[in-house]
């Protein structure tokens, strides 16, 4: 298909000049567009998926690997992508591991961003279809197979830094990404060439996990965030201890990254801590039944690992930091439906008992569990817990 006819009569220049201005004073921070070409880095992404690398997204991200090769699958006859940055820090962290409370990335302490992004992607995307009678426009935020990252490094809204994310060298990498394509030709930015990161490695000696296997290359499969997000079987044992405090996604790399000493805050309503709290009581996640969970996060993005996942990663965190206040929480968790709490509980259990904190308790509840526990799994947890 051929771009759109009617642009011919416009200013292209003048038009995207008019059109960052708008994104602007919808509330998007940066703005950057490229002409459609291939993903530049497509072969690295399929190897990484041959290396198995993916996580939980695998399937999904391998079914979905051929469309991903052009924008086209996205929008037929884009002729450029808009890519569109939006800063969402808040106010600086404020947990103390071991106190009860488990951490939450930042762009999840407010309400889920997708509604407000995708409604300013549309709303953009309204603005050009007036000035370009006949074009066409599409808004991406993560609903579509399309290589954002890619794009915006194309667009010029940063480089690629050794943890994966894309950083900006004046507003570092707490920003989240929409895309607006379109079939109205514009004149391109041009991508940073540079690495700005230089011989700096401390987002891979901060990982936790060791997701970070080398400059670039994560494994999803050892990344808190996919862990605590993607996944809901149980978390291998091995990776257990290094999610700490963590219950939904993870900042260590971007905590970490010297660009982000200066990142620029956000006054967006949406990505304020809601309640004023940028960490949750884990204790009060445990005693959430399904109804109450739903209510308590409606609107928010820590619905998607369903309550099965954020109560798993709730007991997780209590084992690594023991807060004798919520052992009752903890230990009736072992009566939960759902054998992946049951399971992270009876470990979590067990870790007290390993030090020393309420161990003729958690001893009590494992053996009263054990006793009727019928899934062989969570009986195999229990036993290696000591119960």
């Amino acid at each position: 298909m051929q771009p759109s006819q009617t642009a011919a009569a416009f200013n292209p220049a003048a038009i995207a000049t008019g059109l960052r201005e708008e994104a602007v004073r919808l509330g998007f921070s940066r703005v950057g567009i490229t002409t459609v070409t291939a993903p530049p880095h497509h072969e690295h992404f399929r190897t990484w998926l041959a290396r198995d690398l993916a996580g939980a997204t695998s399937e999904w991200l391998v079914r979905h690997e051929p469309l991903r090769r052009s924008a086209e699958a996205v929008l037929e006859g884009v002729q450029s992508v808009v890519m569109l940055a939006t800063d969402h820090a808040a106010a600086p962290p404020a947990v103390e591991p071991g106190q009860g409370r488990g951490r939450v990335a930042r762009y999840a302490w407010g309400d889920d961003y997708h509604d407000l992004l995708r409604d300013r992607s549309n709303r953009l995307g309204a603005w050009l279809e007036a000035r370009v009678p006949g074009c066409r426009t599409r808004g991406v935020v993560d609903s579509a197979p399309l290589a954002e990252r890619d794009f915006a490094w194309l667009a010029g809204l940063g480089w690629f830094g050794k943890n994966t994310m894309l950083i900006d060298p004046s507003a570092g990498s707490y920003f989240l990404l929409t895309a607006l394509l379109t079939d109205v030709a514009f004149p391109a930015n041009m991508p940073i060439q540079a690495d700005h990161c230089g011989t700096c490695t401390a987002c891979l000696d901060a990982c936790p996990t060791g997701a970070l296997v080398e400059p670039r290359v994560l494994d999803a499969n050892r990344c808190i965030s996919s862990l605590t997000i993607e996944q809901r079987r149980p978390i291998a044992t091995d990776l257990r201890e290094g999610m700490g405090a963590w219950i939904f996604g993870c900042d260590v790399c971007q905590e970490v990254c010297p660009w982000n000493r200066h990142a620029p805050g956000s006054v967006q309503p949406t990505f304020q801590p809601r309640g004023g709290e940028t960490s949750l009581s884990l204790a009060g996640i445990l005693r959430m039944d399904p109804r109450e969970f739903r209510r308590h996060f409606k609107g928010s993005a820590l619905l998607r690992p369903k309550r099965a996942g954020l109560l798993r990663s709730a007991a997780i965190a209590l084992g690594n930091h023991p807060h004798p206040p919520s052992f009752e929480p903890l230990a009736a968790a072992l009566d939960d439906a759902e054998p992946v709490i049951r399971g992270a509980a009876a470990w979590a259990l067990g870790r007290w008992i390993a030090a020393g904190v309420l161990e003729a308790g958690c001893r009590a509840a494992l053996a009263r569990r054990r006793e009727i526990e019928t899934d062989e799994d969570v009986r195999a947890e229990i036993v290696a817990a000591g119960g």
